[in-house]
């Protein structure tokens, strides 16, 4: 045998471990003259040199953490996400909404040409040698693709679901690369702006729930604003691109905004400057019919259509006593391609939380402990499931899509700072013994409980002592505890006690159910 199959032998008997070298046969000399003892100290190096590379006891080593733009959650914050969530619901179900589900990815080609220059922001998955296929961006491309496949002319649905964005994240600003979108949308043939007007109530009315502080709620029209970019002169096949700068203004100051439609967009510094003039634009009614009276915006038919929709607009606010948070405002522009009419923003303008940048875009002014921007968004997209219906036939939609994640954001950042407690279980009472061997009587008690609806919890000991119980009802925030003892078996009570002002009562075993469900009904 010669050194090196002498050494390979050894150094693979070193891996599978020191007890297999007794299979070897002790080879005193090796033909090219190594003694045993220098091959042993060759393989000892050559060993100690893989446990380096591999880490301690062989294993290899790696950095615990979730992957960039993720983040997990904890049982306090899930309580508080679980609030948000349920508001949400409840709001949509309000409205009439029923839900749907579809898949977390789509087709490649389902998703492509519908986001302007957001759609390298999507995630693309590898080929397995089969479909191509993407993670969805939103929930509202998808929603289309569901109407024209399933030919659903008329619906009124809402969808809560992760999405997925090659975004780079702002972790403090409520943006990540994978997050929930709560999408409300109304998809059918009506008159004008009712829907349109219902979207924005129910933006009005989750904001003013959730008491997140003082906001406003931004419209314009697509329509306008193409309006606008003809007749300052922009060409037409510019209009989306110069849309998407125009929608950097609520995290750019102008002068930036302009240099990158001159540098980059190429347009003429008198035609940037024109539009200048009208994105600074901003009020209600007042300005809608001062525009219609503009003697250059008043010669385009798509502008003077989407400001008369504007007006009306603003009437059916006023019937549902919203415009004091509504304004109409010339710069907001939201880059996706496939809006056609009506566009909305939500932005928070209390002090301490700037307005920012909507996290679907880039980064922006620096990061505040809760400088979240814009948290709901939408419009009208009345040619988006023609593009996916054979005969091109087109549904009128128009929706909302409320900033989960930045809500979360504030809210958190809300429960930090406040005194109260945030309770992440919804136990009713724990059922306890004051005595050792009861353990039968309690997990009986428990069942009783549990049976009629009552949330119960009880520890999961022989002979827990009775402090360890009551200790564990005020770390939780459950308040009751039903306590069971020899006596109160023989009396056919239970004696109940509120955990915060620990009073106690005793009461017929009969009669308990009926009491906890009444003392916990606010809960």
């Amino acid at each position: 045998m010669n050194t090196l199959g002498l050494v390979t032998l050894r150094v693979c008997a070193g891996l599978m471990g020191r007890r297999t070298l007794h299979v070897l046969p002790r080879l005193q000399r090796s033909s090219s003259g190594m003694t045993i003892p220098q091959i042993d100290e060759e393989v000892a190096r050559l060993l100690q040199l893989k446990a380096q590379l591999d880490g301690d006891d062989g294993k290899q080593t790696f950095v615990l953490k979730t992957p960039k733009g993720t983040r997990d959650y904890n049982p306090k914050q899930m309580a508080i996400r679980e609030k948000v969530f349920n508001t949400i619901f409840n709001c949509f179900k309000r409205h009439g909404a029923e839900t749907i589900d579809t898949p977390v990815f789509e087709l490649k080609e389902t998703l492509t040409g519908k986001y302007g220059e957001d759609s390298k922001l999507i995630y693309d998955l590898k080929d397995q040698g089969g479909e191509l296929l993407s993670l969805r961006y939103d929930l509202t491309v998808p929603f289309a693709r569901y109407l024209a496949m399933n030919k659903i002319t008329n619906i009124k649905r809402y969808h809560i679901a992760k999405v997925y964005r090659r975004d780079n994240p702002a972790m403090t600003r409520g943006r990540y690369r994978e997050f929930y979108q709560c999408d409300f949308d109304i998809a059918g043939q009506y008159d004008p702006m009712i829907p349109d007007a219902e979207c924005l109530k129910i933006v009005h009315e989750i904001l003013s729930e959730l008491e997140l502080g003082d906001f406003r709620i931004k419209v314009n029209d697509r329509r306008i604003l193409d309006g606008m970019f003809a007749v300052c002169g922009v060409p037409d096949e510019k209009f989306r691109t110069v849309c998407s700068t125009v929608d950097k203004l609520d995290k750019l100051p102008w002068e930036e905004v302009k240099n990158e439609m001159v540098k980059e967009k190429g347009l003429p510094e008198e035609v940037a400057d024109q539009i200048g003039g009208y994105v600074s634009l901003q009020g209600g009614m007042d300005l809608v019919e001062r525009l219609l009276e503009d003697p250059k915006l008043s010669k385009s038919s798509d502008a003077v259509a989407g400001l008369k929709d504007i007006k009306q607009l603003f009437v059916y606010l006023q019937l549902f006593r919203i415009t004091d948070k509504v304004a109409f405002d010339l710069s907001l522009a939201r880059g996706l391609d496939y809006y056609t009419g009506v566009i909305y923003e939500a932005i928070l303008t209390q002090a301490g939380v700037p307005q920012t940048q909507d996290p679907q875009n880039g980064p922006g002014v620096e990061e505040a402990s809760v400088s979240v921007g814009s948290i709901a968004g939408g419009g009208r997209y009345d040619g988006l499931v023609g593009m996916f219906d054979p005969k091109g036939r087109k549904v009128p939609c128009v929706g909302v899509s409320i900033g989960i994640e930045r809500i979360f954001s504030i809210m958190e950042q809300k429960a930090e700072t406040s005194a109260e407690k945030v309770r992440t279980t919804e136990t009713q009472v724990m059922v306890a013994s004051a005595q050792k061997n009861l353990l039968e009587e309690r997990l009986k008690l428990t069942a009783e409980l549990w049976d009629a609806g009552v949330k119960a919890e009880v520890m999961y000991k022989k002979n827990p002592k009775l402090l360890s119980q009551l200790q564990h009802c005020e770390d939780t925030g459950i308040p009751l505890v039903a306590i069971l003892g020899e006596q109160e078996l023989k009396d056919g009570v239970v004696k109940l006690r509120n955990v915060t002002t620990r009073e106690e009562l005793n009461i017929p075993r009969d009669s308990l159910i009926e009491e906890i469900k009444k003392r916990t009904a606010d809960c």
